[in-house]
């Protein structure tokens, strides 16, 4: 026998065995959505850098920024509009007095508050009825999208203001109302995307081996539009915090005297010449905020989408 015979037979029966035999169990979604992060490098331009560290830095504010700064933001003194500067007041004081440095890192957390609980609203109301109208098709497809374009129909700052006017000024209100508003885009997408997997050949292999559809939808579709709709959701965060801060200016939103960066603007308007920073300094905050969300959003999409790897 030759030496290259001998080693062919040398060779051990599981080292010739399929790499997939060795690992039965296909890893969760979760894991293969990390695992796509891992692969392709998020913040690879320096505006999308930017963008995801003043999106962390915002939060940071929002959860430890109270723990730091311990003036109270409700608090009244006689000292009304000190300059920036002042003893004991980095940004000076509004017209009532209070620290305006306070108000701003108390400000950030009722906005995202609003706006994270909202985002996260409208995408489980969303991805739920797309999946389901783009996997079931037919009767089922055509009635859940034709309310979709109904509540589309709708300006969504309408549609907002008019569920939050119907159900009174408030945190929660506001949070349903724009939960709500928001659902129908990421409907649309999650459904589009849906029903171009369901025909592909792995989504059919699975119907014919007779698994079911929710593990289907949940195991095997939903991993794979993960990337599209993760990117659009955290664009859909943008918008809903530009709704929570423009419903708080008009007063439809977070009621005072909770510390709002929308309605700060508001209350600050009447002093913009004598005292700009009362409207500029929290509507700078609420723009970078809003600004970072849609580049994060759209640094995302690139890392996330196959078609946009190399």
């Amino acid at each position: 026998m030759s030496e290259t015979g001998a080693a062919v037979d040398a060779v051990p029966v599981e080292a010739t065995a399929p790499a997939a035999a060795a690992s039965p169990h296909r890893p969760g979604p979760a894991r293969r959505l990390l695992g796509a992060l891992r692969r392709r490098r998020v913040a690879r331009s320096w505006p999308a850098l930017l963008a995801w560290l003043l999106l962390a830095a915002t939060v940071l504010v929002a959860l430890l920024g109270p723990l730091l700064v311990t003036a109270d933001p409700l608090r009244q003194t006689s000292s009304a509009l000190l300059a920036p500067g002042a003893p004991g007041h980095p940004l000076g004081t509004d017209d009532l007095g209070r620290d305006e440095l306070a108000r701003l890192v108390h400000g950030a957390r009722p906005l995202l508050l609003v706006s994270f609980a909202a985002t996260a609203l409208a995408a489980g109301v969303g991805t739920l009825v797309g999946l389901v109208a783009g996997y079931a098709g037919g009767v089922v497809e055509q009635a859940l999208m034709r309310l979709v374009d109904l509540a589309l129909a709708f300006p969504s700052i309408l549609l907002v203001i008019l569920l939050v006017a119907a159900a009174g000024p408030g945190t929660v209100s506001l949070t349903l109302g724009i939960g709500v508003s928001l659902a129908p885009g990421l409907a649309r997408l999650a459904r589009t995307l849906t029903a171009r997997e369901a025909a592909k050949d792995y989504v059919v292999a699975c119907r014919l081996g007779g698994t079911g559809a929710p593990r289907i939808l949940l195991r095997e579709v939903l991993p794979n539009i993960g990337g599209p709709l993760l990117a659009q959701v955290v664009m859909t965060l943008s918008v809903a915090a530009g709704f929570a801060a423009g419903l708080s200016y008009l007063g439809l939103g977070i009621q005072p005297p909770t510390p709002d960066w929308g309605y700060m603007v508001q209350a600050g308007q009447e002093f913009v010449y004598t005292a700009p920073r009362l409207v500029v300094l929290p509507a700078a905050l609420t723009l970078l905020f809003v600004v970072a969300c849609n580049f994060a959003g759209d640094d995302l999409r690139d890392a996330l989408d196959p078609r946009g790897a190399a």
